[in-house]
């Protein structure tokens, strides 16, 4: 457990003065903790025995113990590919048995299967609520590589509801889109660390305007969680200088099936109306139908629908 999940859990019982320790420290956080015992203790209001105190009902080894625990965690939060590349390289030696690829993937299936105790029901079934009841625009963004997650979960949404666009890039025109914005919308973010200034900003400014946010993020959360109405939190820490985006994909796909559990007529109906329309599209092509003699007929048929043929293949 980090050192805010223990500032945030309500394990122990606290007098009001351990109370306003906690209270600066999770405000600055991590910076509050940073300094001497005497700083924390001037900006909560109470006296240095008592910081000391509390780092020790918290579990910590005195007031050194709990900032040599609160570094290591800005240190996970902060550390890049880059830096991790020679602590995390996998073990493709001469003794082992299965190969990076393999331990690579064992990996992952133990991320994932943290994940199945990082969020509990409840905040999937709100979350799925949340998206499906509100009535105006279903905004998604994401960093670097999470834009990929936000845009699978819109295609995903696209076909439940309508109002979903996907911020695919933040370009000037994309963040014009906050000014249509407002408190009958809900924006969908994902940031992981290392957390991005634009995305963070963006939701920033969306809150401002009294936008709902739905957050997906890591166990170090995104500064976006401070001002989140439901936060669901993925670890994707692995065996290797990347983290991985599978358990943030295992989590939309996770609200997806809890849409789904809902049993909203509207989202079937819905589905319906797209299954027939899709149909309908596909009849000119199940009619052109070709034959070996009617090349000229199967050349036609290719350039109308954009397909490509390939040199020495008849298949598309």
């Amino acid at each position: 457990m980090n050192v805010r999940d223990t500032l945030l859990q309500g394990a122990v019982s606290l007098t009001p003065s351990e109370e306003r320790i906690i209270q600066v420290l999770l405000t600055d956080y991590p910076t509050a903790g940073l300094g001497t015992a005497t700083s924390l203790a001037k900006r909560a209001g109470v006296s240095d025995p008592t910081v000391v105190r509390l780092a020790v009902k918290l579990g910590f080894n005195g007031f050194p113990d709990f900032q040599q625990r609160l570094l290591a965690d800005v240190e996970a939060r902060l550390h890049s590919p880059l830096l991790m590349m020679e602590a995390k390289r996998p073990d493709i030696g001469s003794d082992s048995e299965q190969g990076a690829a393999i331990a690579y993937m064992k990996s992952v299936a133990g991320t994932l299967h943290k994940a199945l105790t990082s969020t509990p029901l409840i905040t999937y079934e709100r979350a799925a609520r949340l998206i499906m009841d509100t009535k105006g625009r279903v905004v998604l963004l994401g960093g670097r590589f999470s834009r990929h997650v936000a845009g699978l979960l819109a295609s995903y949404l696209s076909q439940f509801r309508p109002g979903v666009y996907h911020v695919e890039t933040l370009s000037a025109q994309q963040l014009d889109v906050l000014v249509d914005l407002g408190k009958r919308d809900l924006l969908v973010v994902f940031d992981y660390r290392r957390y991005q200034v634009d995305v963070i900003t963006f939701a920033e400014q969306a809150a401002a305007r009294r936008v709902r946010i739905l957050l997906f993020t890591d166990p170090w959360l995104s500064p976006i969680s401070e001002f989140s109405e439901i936060t669901l939190v993925s670890p994707i820490e692995v065996n290797s200088p990347y983290d991985t985006m599978a358990p943030p994909v295992a989590q939309i796909e996770a609200v997806v099936a809890q849409i789904l559990a809902l049993g909203d007529k509207r989202t079937r109906s819905r589905i319906e109306e797209l299954e027939t329309i899709r149909s309908k599209v596909s009849v000119p092509l199940e009619k052109e139908k070709t034959t070996a003699g009617n090349n000229g007929s199967q050349s036609r048929t290719r350039q109308r629908y954009g397909l490509r043929e390939i040199e020495g293949d008849k298949d598309v």
